[in-house]
């Protein structure tokens, strides 16, 4: 029995160090620790906004549509430090209201600068009917201490 335990663990042990290189999905030769040869879908998250004192935090998904509302435009990102790597791409879907972006912890940086942001950063509504203003989706990365944020352009 003892014989038996040890080569289920010696096999256990060589399956998991062949997992460590990298995992492909749709390819049998995969590039990175994750390897995705295809289509890619997140789940989307719907959010209403809170008011000065009860922000509303954002604390799920990648992909967030953002709802503003007058008197409770405010969303709040959660402390940089706590998510080192944490991703989110946040939208505006309010044609008449801007969505007030603030951190719980970490600065918030421009990525196009190289000094803080004082909050709130804004995303712009899409008033003109016409797909909205650059800040309308904007996407934030913590890099562990704080947040750097940017938009998506094509």
């Amino acid at each position: 029995m003892r014989k038996l335990i040890i080569l289920v663990c010696c096999f256990l042990g060589f399956t998991i160090s062949a997992q460590i290189d990298g995992v492909g999905i749709n390819t049998t030769e995969p590039k990175s620790t994750l390897d995705i040869n295809g289509n890619l879908s997140l789940k989307v998250v719907s959010l209403n906004g809170g008011a000065s004192t009860t922000a509303t935090p954002i604390d799920d998904g990648v992909y967030i549509n953002l709802t503003p509302t007058a008197g409770s435009p405010q969303f709040i990102l959660p402390n940089a430090s706590n998510f080192p790597g944490r991703i989110y791409v946040l939208r505006n879907i309010s044609d008449t209201v801007i969505a007030e972006i603030y951190s719980f912890g970490g600065l918030l940086f421009a990525g196009d600068s190289s000094g803080t942001s004082t909050p709130p950063i804004e995303m712009d509504p899409d008033t003109a009917g016409n797909g909205g203003d650059v800040t309308k989706t904007l996407i934030f990365i913590s890099d562990g201490t704080n947040w750097t944020f940017g938009m998506l352009g094509f």
